[in-house]
């Protein structure tokens, strides 16, 4: 499912680690709209996994998939011997990559996005078909920049049931939570959808701080984990 998904969308598949694949965009030759080829992929292999959980007895019923993407350059190539090689990318962006995918479990969401690439989604793909919503501002665990990370959403539909309301809801609650107005943006989160997973992340610190800010709040969330 995933690689047939970015390769669909012009991507190279550059690796494999236990259940994961990695792709990219740009290589041999970059093209403008490589960022959003990739975001178009990714909902793909979101969109397949939903449809196997809803489809009784398929292979993927009980998997979850979580995707990670971020924009910026990167080196690619060639890389191995002449008996064994893989094209492959390397560099911070990659990384980058990776640590958002690994927090996609921590966030409870399916894609999560770099600041950058959200960026570009917002000004150049309509609604119907691709949505954003800020989860949080996090620093990863390895890395020294924080980065407003968030979810890529597929337009409203069978897909994703929630609405403009509930999105514009939520980034409310972002906005408080990121000011340290925390018992304000517990009261938000909690008016949203029992079945939005993604609200127990911000949940789950407001709680654990008795809805209470750290003093030395700043607006970033420490990752401890990869």
């Amino acid at each position: 499912v995933m690689t047939s998904c970015i390769s669909h969308e012009g991507g190279v598949i550059g690796d494999f680690q236990g259940d994961a694949a990695m792709g990219f965009w740009g290589w041999p030759v970059a093209a403008a709209d490589d960022g959003l080829r990739a975001c178009r992929a990714a909902l793909a292999i979101r969109r397949a996994f939903h449809q196997a959980r809803s489809t009784p007895g398929h292979p993927l019923a009980d998997f979850r998939v979580g995707i990670g993407l971020a924009q910026g350059q990167a080196v690619a190539g060639r890389i191995g011997t002449e008996e064994h090689f893989v094209f492959t990318a390397f560099g911070p962006v990659v990384n980058l990559a990776s640590r958002l995918e690994g927090q996609s479990r921590t966030l409870r969401v399916p894609i999560v996005l770099d600041e950058r690439l959200a960026s570009a989604v917002r000004e150049q793909l309509p609604p119907g078909e691709a949505r954003l919503r800020r989860l949080a501002r996090i620093l990863p665990l390895g890395l020294d920049t924080p980065t407003l990370v968030h979810e890529l959403l597929p337009g409203e539909g069978p897909d994703c049931p929630l609405t403009s309301a509930h999105l514009q809801a939520y980034d409310q609650a972002v906005d408080q939570f990121l000011a340290g107005d925390w018992e304000r943006a517990w009261s938000t989160l909690r008016a949203l959808p029992a079945e939005d997973e993604a609200q127990d992340f911000l949940t789950l610190q407001i709680t654990q701080h008795n809805r209470q800010p750290p003093a030395d709040w700043n607006g970033t969330i420490r990752i401890t984990t990869k």
